[in-house]
């Protein structure tokens, strides 16, 4: 217990926290029709929490670095477990919302926290066979989360999806306390402060950012919310960038922008998440109540994505001495667009096998992806902002993921509104197709949904195609991922702050 408790403590809080990233996709239409929800509530479900958790992430792994990585870690356990027994006895989509956002809080104090104990507890080849098993997990929370979700929903209910982690939290908690040590920063980082004004300023900008997309799915672009949203999200931004180059200890030291090797990889990473996963929720909403699908048959036809992307993640660590991470990471961006192009033939009468090859092309894109970003960002500042680095590609990823399911959701209802009213088009693609088939003929609903997400999953693989390309150009020279088997330091070195 002592030599493997802190890893398997580690691990819980890990799986867990990247378990409700996606279990919630196919709870989503049972939350809809329990809490009387709209399509822009089930968006703020998906998106409060992934918001949240990029929001603060690299706030969180400042602050424990100063205040300690253990009590922070414990805090947001306590938190996320709190949040989530919130969420199982919602009463309505506003206090399902309000719950997600505070678990996302608690998830990124987790998340900014794993690998810096990690580090912290284990040294050369316990700290590489302790991150080995650290990526499997996290990789089995993405592959299990739809099914899990799937048969919690369609067996005691959609509200056991939150409250299996209180009981899980309980044990992470004691576990914690019990088994790993507390840990600091540095020396000189003791004279640090927490740049709360960078934190604050970022939030802003990032919630009225994902705010503006979805109003505008409900309102349209030119409404006076939308508009005020989107000013709101843009004053915040220059506020960060003012704040961030006025403080002695920033969040993120804006000079790394100077390196295009860096500002290519944080492309990559704002379109990794959003596009490999983004379109799912209403992928999800069209199988259950388009196709009758129940949630475990939902949950099972998503399956070949996460499969290929555990698969390609495990083996592409024995190919990566043979190809820089420049190659990988530009091939995963065009394999998710390539992916999201294979689905996007959908018609009145298509069915889940429909995505099947799409959604494998998107794993295998998944599982190039996944192993190699962090570290070649890493890999392209100086060593002394390796955790900086980290944690902005696993921030950005995070935002990517919000920012897309509000994109996607305003793509989807309106080219459904070409062939339905827009009240009509909105109740569709929250859920509401049985409300809808006395005023409706059903194949005039499924063939507006069907291209609504032909739309959707067009403008999927058009953000990875630019991504990849931008990734080409601005990523140039031989260096590979840290820890990938170039020319940086390896990743037990790397003290890197998220996924």
């Amino acid at each position: 217990m002592r030599k493997w408790g802190p890893l398997t403590a580690i691990c819980l809080s890990t799986f867990m926290l990247l378990l409700d990233v996606t279990i919630v996709v196919v709870a989503l239409p049972d939350m809809a029709h329990s809490l009387d929800a709209s399509l822009s509530d089930l968006q703020w479900v998906v998106d409060g929490y992934a918001l949240a958790l990029a929001a603060l992430l690299l706030g969180a792994g400042a602050a424990a670095d100063i205040v300690g990585r253990r009590r922070v870690h414990v805090a947001g356990v306590v938190v996320f477990a709190v949040a989530s027994l919130l969420c199982g006895v919602s009463s309505g989509p506003g206090m399902l919302v309000a719950a997600r956002v505070l678990q996302g809080l608690g998830a990124a104090a987790m998340f900014a926290t794993t690998l810096p104990l990690l580090g912290s507890v284990y040294q050369g080849r316990e700290r590489g066979a302790a991150l080995g098993v650290w990526g499997a997990v996290s990789g089995a929370a993405a592959a299990v989360g739809p099914l899990l979700g799937g048969v919690l929903t369609e067996g005691p209910g959609w509200r056991w999806i939150f409250f299996v982690n209180v009981p899980v939290s309980v044990v992470t908690v004691w576990l914690s306390l019990k088994v790993v040590p507390e840990s600091r920063g540095t020396r000189g980082m003791r004279g640090m402060r927490v740049d709360w004004a960078g934190m604050a300023t970022f939030a802003v900008f990032a919630g009225g950012m994902t705010y503006a997309m979805v109003r505008a799915g409900e309102h349209g672009w030119a409404s006076a919310g939308t508009s005020t949203a989107f000013g709101l999200a843009a004053a915040a931004l220059v506020a960060f960038v003012l704040v961030e180059r006025r403080v002695a200890h920033p969040l993120l030291d804006l000079a790394l922008l100077g390196k295009p090797a860096f500002v290519g990889v944080l492309v990559g990473a704002l379109a990794f998440d959003g596009v490999a996963f983004g379109v799912i929720a209403y992928e999800s909403i069209w199988m259950q109540t388009l196709l009758g699908m129940d949630p475990v048959d939902g949950g099972l036809a998503l399956l070949p994505l996460p499969a290929a992307a555990m698969v390609v993640a495990m083996t592409v660590g024995a190919l990566s001495h043979r190809v820089t991470a420049r190659w990988t990471i530009v091939a995963g961006l065009l394999l998710l667009a390539a992916g999201s192009f294979a689905q996007a033939f959908l018609d009145a009468g298509s069915d889940w096998t429909s995505l099947v090859l799409g959604l494998v092309l998107v794993g295998v894109g998944t599982g190039l992806l996944s192993p190699t970003v962090s570290g070649a960002a890493l890999a392209a500042v100086p060593a002394e902002r390796s955790g900086m680095a980290g944690g902005v590609v696993n921030t950005l990823r995070q935002l990517g993921y919000a920012l897309m399911v509000a994109v996607y959701g305003t793509v989807l209802t309106s080219r459904m509104g070409d062939t339905l009213p827009h009240d009509a088009a909105h109740t569709l693609a929250g859920g509401g197709a049985a409300f809808l088939r006395h005023g409706f003929p059903e194949h005039v609903l499924r063939s507006a949904f069907a291209s609504g997400l032909n739309s959707a999953l067009v403008t999927a693989g058009s953000a990875g195609l630019v991504a990849g390309l931008a990734v080409l150009a601005l990523v140039r020279g031989p260096r590979r991922a840290a820890g990938t088997g170039g020319d940086t330091a390896p990743a037990e070195q790397a003290p890197v702050t998220g996924q």
